[in-house]
C-alpha cells in the first residue's frame, strides 16, 4: 500500500490567502474521483509520515491529494498562529483544490484536523479527514476540543495513536464518525520500537482504513 510511486508529484502552487501565501503540492490521481485536500500541524509541515504515505498511495485508488501548506510555514514561521488565522488560510486555498471540480475531503493533522472539521460545512466539503485529532492538551482533559470534532457536520474519519498524549481513542466521545486506532501510536504516528507492530506496518494501517474510506463516499 505504502509503495505506490509519487513521480507525477507537481511542484508546489503558491495560493494567495487573507492570512499570506499558502502553498499547494498536489499528487494527482490519473482516473480522479476525489481530491483530499490535507494540511499539517502546528509543529510541522508536509513531511509529517502520515501525510506522506497517504500521498503516496491515495492517487492510486483514484484520490487526488493536495498536501497544504499554511502561510506560516510558507512564510518560514516556527509558530503557528490563532485558530481563527488558521480558518484563514485554509478558506483561501479551497477554490484552489476545488478547482477541478470533484468532491473535497478536507483533511488535516493535529492543528490542520481541528481546521477541517471547523470549516468543513461552510466550505461543502464532502468528508473530513482528522488524524491525530487534538482532543484536548497533554493532561488536560477537562480541556476538551470535541465539540468542533462532533459539529464537522460532514462523514468524519478519525485516525488516532493509541498512545497519543492529546487524546488516546478510549478517550474520544461517542459520535457520528469513524475512528481507527493506529496501535502503539503518538501523536505523530511514531510507535517504539518494543511494539508489537513495525513503523512500516503502522503506516500501512493509516493508508489501508483510509482507502477504504474514500470507496465509501464516491
Amino acid at each position: 500500500m505504502t509503495s505506490s510511486a509519487t513521480s507525477h508529484v507537481t511542484s508546489g502552487e503558491i495560493i494567495e490567502t487573507d492570512a499570506g501565501d499558502a502553498r499547494v503540492t498536489w499528487h494527482p490521481a490519473k482516473k480522479a474521483r476525489l481530491v483530499l485536500a490535507v494540511s499539517h500541524g502546528a509543529g510541522g509541515g508536509i513531511e509529517a509520515r502520515d501525510l506522506q504515505v497517504l500521498a503516496a498511495a491515495l492517487p492510486a485508488h483514484g484520490v487526488t491529494v493536495a498536501l497544504v501548506e499554511q502561510p506560516w510555514r510558507v512564510a518560514g514561521k516556527k509558530v503557528a498562529p490563532a485558530p481563527k488565522t488558521l480558518d484563514i488560510g485554509w478558506r483561501g486555498i479551497w477554490p484552489a483544490v476545488a478547482k477541478p471540480g470533484l468532491p473535497v475531503i478536507s483533511g488535516g493533522r493535529s492543528a490542520g484536523a481541528r481546521v477541517a472539521c471547523r470549516t468543513a460545512t461552510e466550505l461543502g466539503a464532502a468528508a473530513v479527514l482528522a488524524l491525530s485529532f487534538p482532543l484536548h492538551p497533554p493532561g488536560r482533559p477537562e480541556k476538551s476540543r470535541a465539540g468542533e470534532l462532533l459539529g464537522a457536520g460532514v462523514p468524519t474519519l478519525v485516525v488516532q495513536g493509541g498512545n497519543d498524549p492529546f487524546g488516546k481513542p478510549a478517550e474520544f466521545p461517542k459520535g457520528d464518525f469513524g475512528l481507527v486506532e493506529v496501535p502503539y501510536g503518538d501523536h505523530g504516528f511514531a510507535v517504539p520500537k518494543r511494539a508489537e507492530i513495525g513503523q512500516d506496518e503502522a503506516l500501512e494501517i493509516i493508508a489501508g482504513r483510509v482507502v477504504e474510506w474514500t470507496r465509501t463516499l464516491g
